[in-house]
């Protein structure tokens, strides 16, 4: 490794250890470091295929450790290199105390392997986690054949951002079938952790008797979303439909094949009292992650909107003379940004469980 390349890993990384020290040469960090407290509530592993990924990663868990302790394991892996082998770095990401005359760290064990990985991530990472903590796993990128039952039984929530998958439907399958397997494993896409705001800007507006009257005598459902972020949008459509207890239609089917992944997804349903909905997912690149949420009847329309780069969702409601229109913040698109707040939120992302199935359905609908 060139000199200026080991330099920039020293400075993201800290000090390169011995895989066999890890644990000695922590201790020896806090030894030398009196004035600081090591302060740890959670594991939280960072998985990444990509080049160079743990030197960003470094950055990324700086910023999360400003608000929740844990001990940060990173992990950058390239699978494809012909030869085998493993490296380690430890640091501690240091922010003052509430009273400002005081640092609490947190520690940081950074590994980068190459070849085949599989048994040396369970084996060696995972040696290196505290093992009286919950465990995290952040998931970056495509999900691969690394993401099998020797790791996942590992896990307590497991973290992925869909809209970084190519061929969704496939990892997805592999999730469902997690979640079908074990109750322990909990699962977060980024995706839906987006789509948050949007979601309980929308179930607010129904409190209204208005628009709760009016629920069932939908007969359209508008989604629009970023084209990267079709998955948000299937999963919004997926809690309403869930939500609703709403049926596909007994005439149309479920979906319109003529339409599916292109500018427009197309869905077709029945309400309780019969009547029939038409549901689009539409995709626009000048979009927000997501847009628009909107459910249309003959006399009453709900809907929630959010401009490109704004900070806030606009509540609408228009039911004749009685209207509404108001503001309320959004979230951060940001993917770090959005792990913190899932680990502030924490739960057990039964919603998510529930609407699994019914978006799975969406998804490969038209196979």
């Amino acid at each position: 490794m060139a000199n200026s390349t080991q330099d920039e890993y020293a400075r993201a990384l800290g000090k390169e250890v011995a895989i066999g020290s890890v644990d000695k040469e922590l201790r020896l960090l806090w030894e030398q470091d009196k004035a600081s407290t090591n302060a740890s509530l959670i594991n939280l592993a960072v998985y990444s295929e990509a080049d160079d990924a743990i030197l960003r990663n470094s950055e990324i868990v700086q910023a999360i450790t400003r608000e929740h302790a844990c001990r940060a394991i990173l992990i950058g892996i390239d699978r494809g290199a012909p030869e085998t082998s493993i490296r380690a770095w430890i640091t501690a990401h240091c922010h003052l105390s509430q009273q400002g005359n005081k640092s609490v760290c947190c520690e940081q064990v950074a590994f980068q392997l190459t070849g085949k990985a599989t048994g040396r991530l369970r084996n060696t990472v995972f040696a290196h986690l505290n093992s009286d903590l919950p465990l995290v796993f952040w998931w970056q990128g495509e999900l691969s054949p690394i993401f099998s039952e020797r790791l996942y039984s590992l896990i307590d929530r497991f973290v992925f951002d869909s809209s970084d998958w190519a061929e969704p439907l496939e990892s997805f399958r592999k999730i469902g079938q997690v979640i079908d397997e074990s109750n322990e494993l909990l699962p977060m896409d980024l995706e839906w952790t987006r789509s948050y705001p949007m979601r309980l800007a929308l179930a607010g507006l129904f409190d209204d008797p208005l628009a709760s009257m009016a629920l069932e005598h939908t007969n359209q459902i508008r989604i629009v979303v970023n084209p990267k972020h079709r998955m948000a949008g299937m999963q919004v459509l997926a809690w309403l439909i869930q939500s609703t207890g709403w049926t596909k239609s007994k005439d149309l089917g479920l979906c319109d094949n003529e339409t599916s992944q292109s500018s427009a997804d197309r869905f077709y349903f029945e309400t309780h009292e019969g009547s029939d909905v038409t549901a689009i997912v539409e995709y626009d690149a000048s979009s927000a992650p997501i847009g628009l949420v909107e459910l249309s009847s003959s006399d009453c329309s709900v809907r929630v909107r959010r401009d490109a780069d704004s900070a806030y969702c606009n509540q609408q409601l228009d039911a004749g003379e009685h209207q509404l229109d108001r503001l309320i913040p959004a979230a951060s698109d940001d993917p770090s940004e959005l792990v913190a707040d899932q680990l502030s939120r924490g739960g057990k992302n039964t919603l998510y469980r529930t609407m699994m199935p019914t978006f799975l359905e969406l998804l490969s609908c038209g196979e």
